[in-house]
This record gives structure tokens, sequence and C-alpha cells, in this order.
């Protein structure tokens, strides 16, 4: 049998610790970048206290993900960690055991199988774009999907090295810390689940965003040409986007919610527009989900998807289309049908 797949649960962990982008501004004194704030809709962001990190957060979220789930841990037949950031203990970065296996012991989900992946901020929609194909072979029935991103300190690198507002490195203050987890699990009914996903990597655009852990001091750097890859971003999308359309039988306009990679609100904008000008018609809502949270990185989708989820956004019916860029270039994109889950949030939390 040709099994399909759906979201069962989400789950998130959110640090308690908030900066604002006027503390950052006010640490940079560099007056032409004061609008930074109004360009980007990001006026504050959650980052990680002493005793929290990448893999604190990943596994506060997978446990909050269990919370709203009909299974038990030890039911879960594979967990897959997406992690950009594996650091544990504050900013060591740990190789081995592997995230997935020590949350696996953690949450107890014994029976499971591990591994982790690395792809970017395109991780988690690549750890659900596996665990459908190893869904609909027949061959697990239930995968948690789990990340936890400690990506601030990046911010405190690029404080020590912004001079102008051409900088490089003016992209890492968009950046906050977020973990996020989901459950997939194997069903039965063609009117629900996963449609299409998939995804392409253009590595021609592969020097536009590149990051990497700091050699003479603890946590990472990035470097983005942030133009340069949000035009190529966009332009490239357009083609994935209408293959993932025309597999799914469905026409841009029936897209109840497009939810985009969140970078910042003016890209966001200026993408949507293009796609107007493209497509000539757009889906029903676009969602901007970067006031309070910044970009943060692999969990960004589930994220949005989790809040949204407890403010009641969504219907039973809904259609939503997510689209993810990373550095790479990747562009990846996940069709899929809402259910009953939009009745398991926005009571209690």
């Amino acid at each position: 049998m040709n099994w399909k797949c759906q979201i069962e649960s989400i789950g998130v962990k959110l640090p308690s610790k908030i900066l604002t982008t006027n503390e950052l501004l006010e640490k940079l004194k560099i007056p032409c970048i004061r609008k930074f704030g109004l360009l980007t809709g990001i006026f504050e962001r959650k980052i990680c206290s002493p005793g929290e990190d990448s893999f604190s957060l990943a596994v506060d979220a997978a446990m909050d993900c269990l919370s709203f789930s009909g299974y038990r841990a030890d039911e879960l037949d594979m967990i897959i960690n997406c992690s950009i950031t594996k650091y544990k203990d504050g900013l060591s970065h740990l190789y081995e055991p592997s995230f997935s296996t020590l949350i696996k012991k953690i949450i107890g989900a014994d029976k499971a199988i591990t591994f982790d992946i690395s792809n970017a901020c395109a991780g988690m929609l690549t750890g659900v774009y596996l665990a459908e194909k190893f869904i609909r072979q027949g061959i697990i029935k239930t995968c948690m999907i789990v990340s936890g991103e400690y990506i601030s300190n990046i911010c405190d690198h690029a404080l020590k090295n912004i001079k102008t507002s051409l900088s490089s490195e003016l992209s890492s203050l968009t950046l906050g810390d977020c973990g996020a987890a989901v459950i997939i699990e194997r069903t039965a009914d063609e009117r629900n689940g996963l449609i299409v996903s998939g995804f392409t990597t253009l590595s021609r655009y592969s020097n536009l965003c590149t990051g990497r852990q700091n050699r003479n001091t603890t946590g990472g750097k990035m470097k983005t040409k942030s133009k340069e890859i949000h035009q190529a971003a966009i332009h490239e999308s357009v083609p994935i986007i209408k293959e993932a359309l025309n597999k799914s039988n469905l026409s841009f306009n029936e897209i109840n919610w497009l939810i985009p990679h969140q970078t910042s609100r003016s890209s966001i904008i200026s993408g949507a527009n293009h796609y107007l000008e493209c497509f000539g018609e757009k889906p029903g809502q676009i969602a901007v989900n970067l006031k309070e949270t910044g970009n943060t990185a692999s969990t960004t989708h589930f994220l949005t998807l989790y809040r949204f989820l407890n403010e009641n956004r969504f219907t039973e019916e809904d259609t939503i289309m997510l689209l993810c860029f990373a550095s790479g270039l990747i562009v990846g994109v996940v069709i899929f049908k809402m259910n009953k889950i939009v009745h398991m949030y926005g009571n209690s939390n």
C-alpha cells in the first residue's frame, strides 16, 4: 500500500531572555542603520541564557511536542535531528554522540532509529522530506523531526566587525534562538496530509552566505551578500514553486497560507510582489512571524505554524505551502493539507 503521512503534533521552546533590536543598535552606534528594525520587521528576539543551548532547546521542544501528541515517546519509530548549531553545555560544538541519540535517551524513545542531518536553514523541512520517504515505503509509522538553534551568538561576533550598512555581517543581527519539533505519522486518509515535498540545491550561489566556527573564540560567524542571495532565491524559486503546484494539481491562489523562511519583512514582501508578477495570482495569506523572534534558522517554519495554531488562525481545510531558502543555495517546497491538529492548540496555551 502507498501510505500517506501527515503532521501529528508540533512543539516549540523559546528562551525567555529578550534582546531588542534597539539594544543591538545602541552597541553599533551607526546612524545609517537606525531603520534596521523597520526594514526587517524584527523588534526583538529570544536568546539563550546560561544553562540553555542548542541541545536543551531541542529536548524541551521534543517534550512539548509529545505533550500535544497521541503517541508516547516509546512509540516513536525514528528521530531525526536537524540542528545547524550543535552546542551542548554552552558553546561547545558536540560532534559525537549525535544529538538524535542523546534526545532519544532523555525522552525515552527506546526503539527509535536515530540520525542527524545538516542542511542549513532547510534542515527541518529536509527532515520532513526524509521521514515522508520512510513512511510512504512502510518502513516506519512515526517520526519526530527536531532542531535546537542557539544561533544568536553569531550576533556577538558581528557586533565587533560591522562598521557600515554594507557589512556582510549585518544579516547576523536578525538571528534568534529557538527549539522546534514535529511528529509525522502514517495516515490512510487521502483527504489530508503531505501533498508534495521537494528540494533543489543551486551550488553556484554557495558563496553568497557562508558560516563557520570561529577559530580563536567560541561560537560562530556568518557572512552574507544579502541583496544577491535574496535576488537569487526569489528568481530561482519561481520554477520550483510552479513544479510543486503542478504536482499537486493546485494553482497559487488555492494555497491558503504561504509560510516562507522568515528572514526579514522587506524580503518577504519583495518576494510576494515578484510572485504576483510571475503567477498573476497570490496565495490567500502570507505569513510574517518576525517581530518578536527574528530569524530562527531551521526552526522558523514550525515556530510560525505553532504560533498560528495557538492563535487559531488555521482551519482544518487549509492548504499550506512551506517555502524554505537556505545557504547553499537550497530552495525547498512542502505543501500539505491541515488536519484535526487545529483543534489541539489555542486552548490552554
